[in-house]
């Protein structure tokens, strides 16, 4: 079941994306925080424990709310827009290692300053 109902700005236009596999629609415009969380009721599980998760500071600041593309690619969904035939996945892919070691690929958050 959806955690947000859209009230308002239902004009305009819709387009599809796939959630985990899912087919949804979305609205132009809309954060893929909103998108996701206007189909179901959490965007991930925590790492931490498995809790569902959606969302914290809904302002790019927490990094609460990453999801990955199917390419792999990780996207923050408060502050990404949804895009036409965009392919999410709640449960990310496994990481990049080399064997035996405990490396992984680094998080977009790695790289900063």
């Amino acid at each position: 079941m959806a955690i947000l109902k859209r009230l308002a700005e239902t004009g305009r236009p819709p387009l599809t994306f796939t959630f985990d596999g899912r087919a949804c629609t979305a609205l132009a415009g809309d954060t893929v925080l909103t998108a996701v969380l206007t189909q179901v009721d959490h965007l991930r599980h925590s790492e931490f424990g498995g809790a569902p998760r959606a969302g914290f500071c809904m302002m790019g600041a927490c990094q609460d709310c990453w999801v990955q593309l199917e390419d792999g690619d990780r996207v923050r969904a408060c502050s990404t827009y949804i895009e036409p035939g965009m392919r999410l996945q709640s449960v990310p892919l496994a990481p990049a290692s080399t064997p035996g070691s405990l490396a992984a690929t680094a998080w977009p958050e790695d790289d900063a300053p």
